[in-house]
Order: C-alpha cells, then structure tokens, then sequence
C-alpha cells in the first residue's frame, strides 16, 4: 500500500505523469530491493489509480492478475460521454485495457455516483484474460467493502489465480523436461539461438467503436495462441533472458 504523489501521505503534486512514476518505483522497488518477481504480483487499483495500475499491467506482460476497483475508462469519460479518445484526456483506460495479458477483476457499485457502472463493465468487457466480475447492487464509490460479497470474492479471485499459475508451471516443467530428454537422445547436443525480442507495439486507438460493433455483432471472442511453445523453445536451447 502507498499514496501517490500529493495524497496522503505523500509530498509532491498529484498529477497524472507523477502517478505514473510513483508506481514505476514501487514496482522497481519491488523487484530490485524484495526480489519480487512479476508472476508473483497482483497490481490494485481504484477509481484514479486505475489509471497508473492499468498503464503499469499494459507493460509489464506476466503479472499474476490485476485488481480493478470503481475503475474508470478515461478521465474526460467521468465527466462527458464522449466516444472517441482526446489527446489532452487523462488516463486513457479503454486504450490500454485491451493489452494487459493477465485475469482481470472488475469490482464496481450498480449505484456509484462518481464513476458511473458502465464504466466498469466496458472495461470488463475490453480485458484479454476477463475473471467473473462482482457487480454489487446499490454500492456507491467508496463502500464497497463493507460489502460481505466483496472480500469473499477477492478472495476467491487470489486463489484462483494463484491455483492457475501453479498448474501452468508445473505442465511446462513436464513438457520442457520431455523436450530435453528428446533432444539429447536425437542429437547429444543442443545449439543456442539469439530469438528477437521485439514486439510491435498493440494499437492504443480508441476501442469505443470497437466495443459498439462486437455488442451488435455478437460475435463469440476469438482464441488467443497459446505461447507455451516458445517457452519450450527457449528452455530446450538453453536460453538465458
């Protein structure tokens, strides 16, 4: 837990580029100071700190889940229901969504009076990885966990997720250990290849049209490809990152 800049107990001005770099080090503090690594993170954000929670989970691609609480798509979108996004608008949300590749938990209040429901849903909608989100009837902006439902299923979320990882590692262990006995019975030896790390970077265009036309269409969500093979890749080769 901590203030960003200019809340709490924090000095500085509260500004959407300070918000950024305060979670910037506590994310570098994190890893450099604890050793913590990124598939052992579950990144929380509510209402504004949606805003940096979002912009850090678009970055970083193997964090354990996210956590988004009375979130909002976008900071002119609290006040007008615009369709497209401006370039002077502030914690673009729905453009980001979109990219962040671990189980996402919306929570929102059918009857907050800040941060309207839909903005909530929206985003739900938008996610990659989407985990059951709680609607809670009649919750406003800032009670929600007074709420029995709330801690349980934040709860149930964490165990979920964490159940999930647990599995996803332990069928790579068993596929890579296959791999390696395979290819030291065929060839005795193993080659190191350099792979590109480069990815070009997903489109950060507004998704409200977008978001429009899959509600009309209806259409089922597409599969994503599985990336398990080129951990396999990697670690049949003796790749180091």
């Amino acid at each position: 837990m901590y203030d960003y800049s200019g809340y709490g107990q924090s000095t500085g001005k509260p500004s959407e580029c300070n918000t950024y770099a305060d979670i910037d080090a506590v994310y570098k503090c994190l890893k450099e100071q604890y050793g913590v690594k990124d598939e052992q993170l579950i990144l929380y954000g509510q209402s504004v700190g949606s805003g940096p929670t979002i912009d850090l989970a678009s970055r970083v691609s193997n964090l354990r889940g996210v956590v988004l609480h009375s979130p909002i798509l976008s900071g002119l979108r609290v006040l007008y229901p615009v369709k497209r996004t401006y370039w002077f608008d502030i914690y673009k949300n729905i453009d980001k969504i979109g990219v962040v590749k671990c189980p996402v938990l919306v929570i929102h209040g059918t009857g907050d009076e800040v941060v309207d429901w839909s903005h909530g849903k929206q985003l739900w909608e938008l996610c990659q990885e989407k985990y059951e989100p709680l609607w809670l009837s009649g919750g406003g902006h800032c009670n929600l966990e007074l709420y029995p439902e709330f801690i349980k299923h934040l709860k149930k979320f964490v165990l979920t997720i964490g159940k999930s990882k647990a599995a996803t590692n332990g069928s790579k262990k068993t596929a890579v250990d296959s791999d390696s006995q395979s290819n030291t019975t065929d060839s005795g030896t193993s080659d190191a290849f350099e792979l590109s790390t480069e990815l070009p970077e997903a489109s950060r265009n507004s998704l409200d049209s977008r978001l429009e036309k899959s509600k009309k269409t209806n259409k089922p969500e597409k599969s994503r490809m599985s990336t398990d093979h080129v951990d396999r890749f990697r670690r049949r080769k003796g790749l180091v990152w």
